[in-house]
């Protein structure tokens, strides 16, 4: 196992350095973050290269990236246009965002593996064709509908939750963005887990167990719902990643000053320390999350070692 951990971790440096030089490629050299520092008004010649002078924005873009790398393996991400350093508003912004996307994460997981399971165990009767559909109608629903639909009746309609989120973010008030920022990968979940379910059931050992005169509820349990997940755990173990980088809609909805917030205003105002820095540590969490799902395997799938 600790072979296998050293050698995913050599494995992550290169699409680390690969994905954050495309990301420093994309921001900086289609753009002019000097010019986007002034908005409409044309800086002074002088200013404009002095700033470009201390921002290393006149040298080659590969100087350039070795320099942020420098700066970030010191923990320096950068200062943004409002003169806020970026690691400040990483460590308002992320505890936010992860809050929100954990809330997620359990909910997509609870909801969507048990109807999933209630669904495959059923396959083709009126309740599986009924989650089916369901599903299917979410999927296709994109998210900033259903955030503003959501929000209206439970925030303004029924007033059962907050329409907007306090900038302190309690957990209570994250429940409604969380589900909303959940449906999608929530209806994705119950279909792997209704395929696998529906799959697994059919199997031999399955057959053998109830033939041994094992419990039903222990067999789905103990046999047949561990040896399902394997696929799920795949799709929520990268779905972290993708759930606080994809924020952005959700926490423009209901006010949250999360990642998606900044990244939002990042975007919006060219502002590019804000976006580069952000973007490295989604990358990181994405290479994490990658990892530990790996791992994940051998516990629920004894037959599976890593040499």
């Amino acid at each position: 196992m600790g072979r296998y951990v050293i050698r995913r971790l050599l494995q992550m440096i290169p699409v680390f350095i690969g994905s954050t030089f495309l990301i420093f490629f994309m921001v900086y050299a289609l753009g002019d973050p000097v010019a986007a520092m002034f908005g409409d008004r044309a800086p002074d010649p002088a200013t404009a290269a002095r700033i470009r002078r201390e921002l290393y924005l006149d040298e080659p873009l590969w100087k350039q990236y070795l320099h942020y790398m420098g700066q970030i393996f010191q923990g320096n991400f950068g200062t943004a246009f409002n003169g806020q350093s970026v690691t400040e508003l990483m460590a308002s912004a992320f505890p936010v965002t992860l809050r929100l996307a954990l809330v997620a994460v359990v909910i997509e997981m609870l909801v969507g593996i048990v109807l999933g399971v209630f669904s495959g165990l059923r396959r083709g009767r009126d309740i599986d064709t009924t989650v089916l559909v369901l599903t299917l109608v979410v999927v296709s629903i994109p998210t900033f509908v259903s955030g503003y639909l959501l929000q209206f009746l439970f925030g303004v309609q029924w007033a059962w939750a907050a329409p907007s989120v306090a900038p302190e973010a309690p957990l209570n008030e994250l429940l409604l963005p969380g589900l909303v920022l959940a449906l999608v990968s929530l209806a994705y979940v119950t279909r792997l887990t209704r395929t696998s379910i529906a799959e697994n059931a059919r199997a031999d050992y399955v057959r053998t167990a109830l033939a041994k005169g094992l419990p039903r509820h222990r067999v789905i349990t103990r046999h047949l719902l561990r040896n399902s997940l394997i696929p799920v755990v795949t799709f929520i173990g990268t779905d972290i990643g993708a759930l606080m980088g994809g924020a952005i809609v959700t926490e423009r909805i209901f006010n949250i000053h999360g990642v998606g917030y900044q990244l939002y205003q990042g975007i919006l105002r060219q502002n590019s320390p804000t976006v580069v820095g952000f973007v490295t540590i989604l990358v990181l969490v994405f290479l994490l999350a990658n990892l530990l799902v790996d791992l994940l395997y051998a516990v629920l799938d004894p037959r599976i070692r890593y040499a």
